[in-house]
């Protein structure tokens, strides 16, 4: 049994919930049973969860402050090793957990000086030479670079698929992740219906932890006939496949467009996307915008029409992704847990 931590909300977002769910996929397909706990979760990813018959145990985040509520779950389940991602624990809490007993594996985003005190430590943006990111967990083993990144197995499948070129791509992917906290979804499309006019198919994701989802899509769809609206898409695949060009926040979906092959401008709107945006920028298929500045909205629209001008560019980008992230990701890092757990048994 595998237990994950992990919380989403909308102003939090719901990345750490979904890589987890990404990494449980793989667990799973591997024979492993995985259960989560979580303080808090959003609706949506209740539904998602409770679809993939995954248990959830609740914490409450009072009697947890020294990991109590979650060694708690952990013993009562038989738990073998323990996931945590999220920003929201302290190094005591961290250092709590390892009273479990058992192999901890903890994702890393950011530098915050915060001691993560696991014997794995997961982190797909970072350079497997940058010995700067060990100083959280100096005894730990580092799943580093993008051979680690983690891929559904919908995702996957859409990376076999066949697929026209970047440049004979006929629409623009806007999706700014489950929760879109910034709040960018609605400006961002309207400033490049405004640029774009109705010649350019937009494609607009909507997460289903987003709030307002439902009333946010109308406002989006009311913009133009060319929009097209994806509320809370199952399988983001297809969807991204089809892309010349996309508009995207800087969290998870930046593997999957990478992994896709699809030219991006992301949107950096929290502290812990600034390495993983600029790791994606070094492999120059992408450009990033820090959107926490009060003229993003329109430089990023700007941008985005200028390039989609430039077809040759936007194919030059493509290029670029190729053998950059394969689909073994989660392989890796399902084989780096298992190794963990057969070192203490």
């Amino acid at each position: 049994m595998i237990l994950i931590r992990a919380d989403a909300t909308p102003a939090m977002g719901t990345g750490h919930v979904m890589r987890c769910l990404t990494l449980a996929e793989a667990l799973r397909d591997r024979g492993l049973d995985v259960a989560f706990a979580a303080a808090a979760l959003t609706p949506s990813l209740e539904r998602r969860l409770a679809a993939e018959e995954i248990p959830v145990r609740a914490i409450d985040p009072a009697a947890d402050d020294l990991a109590d509520a979650t060694l708690g779950v952990a013993r009562e389940l038989g738990a073998n090793a323990i996931v945590v991602d999220g920003y929201q624990w302290s190094g005591d809490w961290r250092l709590a957990l390892r009273s479990s007993g058992v192999p901890i594996l903890a994702f890393q985003d950011q530098r915050d000086g915060v001691p993560l005190h696991a014997d794995l430590v997961l982190n797909a943006a970072a350079d497997p030479a940058d010995e700067s990111w060990r100083l959280a967990a100096p005894a730990a083993r580092f799943l580093t670079g993008p051979g680690h990144v983690l891929l559904r197995r919908e995702l996957r499948r859409a990376m076999a698929a066949p697929s026209d070129p970047v440049g004979a791509r006929t629409s623009i992917l806007v999706t700014f992740g489950g929760a879109d906290p910034a709040g960018l979804t609605l400006p961002i499309t309207a400033a490049l219906d405004r640029l774009l006019g109705p010649d350019v198919a937009l494609d607009v994701v909507i997460g289903g932890s987003v709030p307002g989802a439902d009333g946010l899509a109308l406002r989006v769809a009311a913009l133009g006939e060319q929009i097209a609206i994806h509320l809370d898409p199952l399988e983001m695949g297809p969807v991204i496949g089809r892309a010349g060009l996309a508009v995207s926040a800087a969290g998870g979906t930046i593997g999957e467009l990478a992994a896709l092959g699809v030219p991006a401008l992301i949107a950096i709107v929290a502290e812990n996307q600034v390495a993983g945006a600029a790791a994606a920028v070094a492999d120059g298929w992408c450009e990033a915008f820090d959107a926490r500045g009060l003229d993003a909205v329109e430089a990023i629209a700007a941008r985005t029409a200028a390039l989609w001008a430039d077809r040759a560019q936007r194919e030059a980008m493509a290029l670029r992704t190729r053998g950059l992230i394969d689909a073994e990701g989660a392989e890796r890092v399902v084989d780096a847990l298992i190794g963990a757990m057969q070192t203490l048994w």
